[in-house]
């Protein structure tokens, strides 16, 4: 479903989950909501309910950059609540953005990812994205210089 306003609170938990695991971003506190909504393209951003209601799980996507040569190339985040992982959540989300992005007419899917996060490594390699390159200690994260795996996923509908 899409991801609204209304879903901010549990959206932006998520995230400090994320955060507070230490292997899904280089972020170290979540931003406001605001902030979080003007970063993220709105018809591009999809929310995961569990049977209670509550958010499983979110996916957004961003644009790389506002220069009209990368119109067609996002960087994307998919986050799921610790307790409702091994559900399949991520993988639904990730099509879904993968989907809406081509029927958008967006062509590159991409993304940064520590290697230690193997799952989600995994995730998106089921998803077709390849490992194009490694980014060697890009960043320092608590004081610890941290390697990222650039990854990507072209579209074969958008051409």
């Amino acid at each position: 479903m899409p991801l609204r306003a209304a879903h901010a609170d549990e959206v932006l938990a998520i995230y400090q989950a994320g955060i507070d695991e230490g292997n899904a971003t280089f972020e170290t506190a979540t931003p406001s909501w605001e902030s979080f909504d003007t970063a993220k393209l709105p018809e591009h951003r999809f929310a995961a309910l569990a049977d209670d209601g509550t958010v499983a799980g979110w996916a957004a996507v961003a644009p790389v950059s506002n220069r009209p040569a990368y119109a067609g190339v996002v960087e994307q985040s998919v986050y799921v609540h610790p307790g409702a992982r091994g559900r399949g959540i991520a993988s639904a989300l990730l099509g879904a953005l993968i989907e809406s992005t081509e029927a958008a007419g967006i062509w590159t899917i991409q993304s940064g990812i520590f290697p230690e996060n193997t799952a989600s490594l995994a995730l998106h390699q089921r998803a077709g994205f390849r490992i194009i390159g490694t980014r060697e200690r890009v960043g320092r994260h608590h004081g610890v210089w941290r390697d990222v795996l650039l990854i990507e996923r072209r579209s074969a509908k958008v051409v």
